[in-house]
């Protein structure tokens, strides 16, 4: 008798663990794994633990303004172009007195997808005040293009139509730079992050 319970949880493991696995490979065979591992993050997103320090960027501006001189800042290079959903090519030269948001992700970025709703949420609010680059790179643009529709997003995409400065290079993304309206860039951020929270918002409106 005990040995036929021990069989029969055996089988329950294998169905359990088959099962699981089926899953897993219709999940990655679908491409909607990514989305999972997304939905996943996004609970570690509510947290805000993996939020940038605006608090200590702010202050340490202000230190440098009383002194008349914001001496701790790098100059953003503006000479690079790209290209939008319509095939329009445009200069970052051309948006030079505005705050601009820029973020650098991929249709396979988990981490990029789970930080999105934030962002949307963030352009829906301020995009009237600020520029918002949103940089993929994918390989090919039209997954992009298709996710963006496909979420609802209406926020200004774009693919890189030269090269990017050493300024905007990185090895991990997401990655998030922000510059100020003095062409000063004040932020960067490896990695995911809640940008619709109220304190990124009003940094960002002490930007101007």
């Amino acid at each position: 008798m005990e040995r036929q319970k021990m069989n029969f949880e055996t089988r329950k493991s294998l169905i359990q663990y088959g099962a699981i696995a089926a899953i897993a490979v219709i999940l990655y065979a679908t491409g909607l794994h990514t989305d999972v591992i997304s939905f996943v993050q996004r609970g570690l997103l509510s947290t805000g633990i993996l939020n940038p320090n605006v608090e200590k960027i702010t202050e340490a501006r202000s230190k440098e303004m009383e002194n008349g001189l914001l001496a701790n800042t790098t100059k953003a290079d503006l000479n690079f172009q790209l290209i939008d959903t319509s095939g329009k090519v445009t200069s970052l030269t051309e948006m030079k007195g505005k705050v601009i948001f820029i973020n650098i992700w991929a249709t396979w970025c988990a981490p990029c997808l789970a930080e999105m709703p934030s962002i949307h949420k963030l352009y829906k609010e301020m995009g009237d005040e600020v520029v918002f680059i949103m940089l993929s790179v994918d390989d090919d643009f039209e997954k992009a293009k298709a996710f963006n529709s496909r979420k609802g997003y209406n926020f200004p995409i774009y693919s890189l139509a030269s090269n990017i400065p050493a300024t905007y290079e990185s090895t991990t993304i997401p990655t998030t730079y922000v510059i100020d309206a003095q062409g000063n860039l004040v932020l960067s951020h490896s990695g995911m992050a809640d940008y619709s929270s109220e304190k990124f918002k009003k940094f960002l409106r002490s930007l101007k």
